[in-house]
């Protein structure tokens, strides 16, 4: 990941923010790992659950910015997992706010034209959850202005094993298989490949998130922690995004 060009940007006024993006090179597809709760939250003396809960309240705002940049996908990883080995009460209490938020947003995000989709296994969630989350993904199906996937319960590694899974359940031919049928059995089918990924909190790893999808995004690493990453902050990383210049493996000559 790269986090000179936050550096640079920080520098920048809002004028110059504003001016120097240009709409024709933004992403369509933004993944972002949202990870300092848990910092956030201490740094303040709070409990571990209050950074969790601004961290949500921050999905509302940055999918509205998202919105306003025109982004067409936005991913969200928000429990992947790993996270069940955190404290018991932890995870108790993500669990919980999953479904108020769920329960909260979903009319306002179906107002929005938004389609939210979860990206993940269900099967380790609480029958409750499972239907929010089911009653979300029916009222939003047909919404076309922005999809926005929650990895909620998400593995990159175990994605790919679900989808070897359903391939061999549908008999595919291994001679026939290649990297567009193999993508239609991965959680994000239909779906077009994150362009940037942006994690905040300045670590520098995927941590299993969309490892197969994201093969060839842009990173791009904030230092703030997730309950603060504000539209100011995306627009910092689309600005950086947008002055990279993208090879796929090739020669920049061979792209012109």
């Amino acid at each position: 990941m790269d986090t000179k060009d936050s550096s640079t940007l920080d520098q920048l006024s809002e004028e110059e923010l504003t001016i120097r993006l240009d709409p024709s090179l933004l992403p369509k597809h933004v993944a972002i790992i949202m990870d300092g709760n848990g910092r956030w939250a201490r740094k303040r003396g709070l409990p571990r659950l209050a950074g969790h809960r601004a961290g949500t309240e921050n999905v509302r705002r940055t999918v509205r910015a998202c919105l306003d940049f025109g982004i067409k996908v936005l991913s969200l990883y928000a429990f992947s997992t790993e996270n069940w080995d955190r404290p018991v009460d932890e995870v108790r209490g993500l669990m919980m706010i999953l479904e108020e938020v769920i329960g909260r947003e979903t009319a306002a995000l179906h107002k929005e034209g938004v389609a939210i989709r979860h990206v993940g296994r269900k099967e380790e969630l609480s029958d409750s959850l499972r239907r929010k989350i089911q009653q979300a993904e029916d009222v939003t199906h047909n919404n076309s202005r922005m999809t926005l996937n929650i990895a909620f319960n998400y593995g990159g590694r175990r994605e790919i094993l679900d989808a070897v899974r359903r391939l061999i359940a549908d008999g595919v031919e291994v001679a026939s298989l290649d990297e567009e049928t193999f993508s239609r059995y991965l959680y994000t089918a239909g779906q077009p490949d994150p362009d940037l990924v942006i994690r905040t909190a300045g670590e520098m790893r995927l941590s299993n998130f969309l490892i197969w999808q994201a093969s060839y995004a842009e990173y791009y690493s904030t230092s703030t922690y997730w309950p603060d990453f504000d539209r100011e902050e995306l627009h910092k990383a689309l600005i950086a995004y947008a002055q990279r210049q993208r090879k796929f493996g090739k020669l920049a000559q061979d792209q012109e």
